[in-house]
């Protein structure tokens, strides 16, 4: 996968992108990550990518100019439009089902934005997409975009080692995912349950399935209603909610 990135600040993105998963995952050529200063496409000799709006009104817009043609330099003889994505927190809240979507693309263009707001011809004419990580607003776009390319990257193969690593992740099943345990067998008086010593892995796999359904039903009990149900999961449910 290609992952471009517009903003102001490349800056930012050096110690993320720099260490951990994502350092080896773009070593091992699964991911290749370009941060580019949009500032670059400004295309006036003090650099400058904002205005002040029509009809008035509080902080600074930023230009559609430095988008369109940053996004230019990236797509010029692409056959195929990649997704373009916005970062703003009026756009749809991400997910884990939205990562899942966006880990099958081969190239991803991520646009940080800065001050008051985007000129309303980029959203309408240039982006595919608009990503917001909540119900709240941040000084710019760039930690949304390193979370989203984070959890993207994760999901491709190869990059974990494991395939089963985010099969089972909260969400990933619509569930919040099981309790995790491991040596020592206790600790501090604090035992393991018996179960997961037990080596018996068709009980361990019942006993994780109904820990997964207790604590979404106990924290998120509204994905219960979108998550993929079994007659058995519901009576156990069902069994839940009477105790």
């Amino acid at each position: 996968m290609n992952i471009h990135i517009l903003s102001l600040f490349p800056e930012m993105f050096e110690g993320v992108f720099g260490s951990s998963i994502l350092k080896k995952a773009q070593e091992k050529n699964e991911v290749a990550i370009n941060v580019v200063n949009f500032r670059d496409f400004a295309g006036n000799k003090h650099h400058k990518v904002d205005d002040y709006p029509y009809g008035g009104g509080a902080g600074m817009v930023l230009q559609p100019g430095p988008f369109f043609d940053g996004v230019d330099s990236l797509t010029n003889g692409n056959e195929k439009k990649p997704r373009i994505i916005l970062l703003c927190p009026q756009g749809e809240r991400f997910t884990q089902k939205k990562a899942e979507e966006l880990a099958k693309e081969d190239e991803l263009i991520f646009l940080c934005g800065h001050y008051e707001g985007y000129d309303e011809r980029i959203r309408e004419h240039l982006v595919t997409d608009e990503i917001s990580l909540g119900d709240f607003v941040l000084t710019g776009g760039e930690l949304a975009a390193m979370t989203i390319v984070d959890s993207v990257v994760r999901l491709m193969p190869n990059v974990l080692g494991n395939a089963e690593s985010h099969e089972k992740d909260s969400f990933s099943t619509g569930l919040l995912e099981h309790p995790q345990y491991t040596r020592p067998a206790e600790y501090r008086g604090y035992k393991v349950p018996d179960v997961l010593l037990s080596g018996n892995h068709a009980e361990i796999d019942k006993w994780r399935r109904e820990q997964s359904l207790k604590r979404t039903l106990d924290r998120r009990p509204e994905l219960l209603e979108q998550a993929d149900l079994s007659d058995s999961d519901r009576q156990v449910i069902e069994k839940l909610k009477r105790q």
